[in-house]
């Protein structure tokens, strides 16, 4: 027998959004360079990952989101859940890991409680500041909680001895791009000024920084050097927006090099979901972040506060997101750059880059013996 046969087997769970696969793909990157043998557990959202991940040995399984829905959906998503758990429990039956870690999200739910009636070890990673709801009914039987945040709220008491501080793994190329310097803007030079919305973008983005970034000086207009993500059936009316402006814009609906024009930017405008942050403050990029307000529990918001509190970031609510505000404060932001700089050393060190090496010991730590949870 092979050592790559007879290492153990890791099985990872994640599905959904980025907040949930990015950090999945990053762990199994770490994992894969330990000589682990990795397997992934997913819903029917999983059929296109690529990178890491796609090259993995996947099982797909029911599962269902519950948060948010009516009673009909909600039956329908706790039969999808109960089947998918049967499905998990043959399939761990089978392969006999050695450990099963969860990303969140109803997708992570039947292999993560199969795995807890198997007798893995289970470890489970919340991205945000906020724990989630899957996250919830997982906690209290899972073996360890890997967290993003110092501070995790609706983290019950009863839960702390297995909570470890890992913070949120973030790709190799963000992490590659850690050590460039944060450069503020100089004299009459350019303005960097990246948009992002997610990943589906972001339609009030679209709406209001066209009609901010219009009001400025004309001065500051012609210094922009804009990059601003948008979804696809937006680009035509924001390209119409900055014509005429003076501004130099990039508009697409996704950008490959996110972690080059994150790095190259001297200001970013953007959500504030989970992957967002952890690779702003891995960085140490300034930003206005911009919270979803309907995601589930707002964790959004409690992201944003996180960064905002720490210096690294300025919190504007949407509902205060208008083109005055926003206006008003990119031009004052850009008129001081000392400011710019003092929030990228802010945000930087808040960051945690190796948070997939941490989460990779934590693992790792787990599948031995006579392991028990240090916090």
């Amino acid at each position: 027998m092979s050592a790559a046969a007879s290492s153990p087997l890791i099985v990872l769970t994640a599905g959904g959004t980025g907040g949930h696969v990015f950090p999945a793909e990053a762990l199994a990157a770490e994992l894969l360079t330990r000589g682990y043998r990795l397997g992934l557990v997913t819903d029917r959202r999983g059929q296109a990952y690529g990178g890491t991940l796609g090259s993995l040995s996947t099982w797909r399984i029911s599962a269902g989101g519950i948060a948010g829905r009516g009673l009909p959906a909600r039956l329908r998503a706790i039969a999808e859940l109960g089947i998918g758990f049967l499905q998990a429990r043959r399939l761990l039956r089978q392969l006999k890991p050695a450990a099963v870690v969860g990303f969140g999200g109803y997708a992570s739910v039947p292999a993560m409680l199969a795995g807890t009636t198997a007798g893995c070890r289970t470890v489970l990673h919340e991205q945000n500041a906020v724990l989630g709801r899957a996250n919830r009914l997982l906690a209290p039987r899972v073996t360890c909680i890997a967290t993003s945040y110092a501070q995790v709220s609706h983290l019950a008491a009863a839960w702390q001895g297995k909570v470890v501080q890992t913070g949120m793994p973030v790709r190799g190329a963000i992490v590659a791009l850690r050590d460039r310097p944060y450069a503020p803007p100089t004299g009459n030079g350019p303005l960097r000024l990246l948009v992002l919305g997610g990943s589906q973008g972001a339609r009030v983005l679209s709406e209001v920084v066209p009609a901010a970034l219009a009001r400025l000086p004309e001065g500051l207009r012609r210094r922009l050097e804009l990059s601003q993500q948008c979804r696809p059936e937006d680009l035509d009316t924001v390209r119409q927006a900055y014509a005429g402006t003076g501004i130099t814009a990039t508009l697409e609906s996704f950008f490959h090099d996110v972690p080059e024009r994150l790095a190259e930017a001297h200001l970013v405008i953007a959500r504030s979901g989970a992957s967002t942050v952890a690779e702003l403050t891995a960085l140490g990029r300034p930003a206005v972040l911009v919270p979803y307000p309907h995601a589930i529990d707002d964790h959004q918001t409690a992201n944003a506060h996180a960064v905002d509190e720490a210096g690294g970031g300025w919190l504007i609510p949407q509902s205060a997101f208008s083109a005055e505000s926003l206006a008003a404060r990119v031009e004052s932001l850009f008129a001081l750059p000392g400011s710019l700089s003092k929030a990228a050393a802010c945000a930087r060190a808040a960051g945690t880059p190796d948070a997939a090496k941490r989460m990779a010991d934590l693992v790792g730590a787990l599948l031995a013996p006579t392991a028990e949870v240090q916090p």
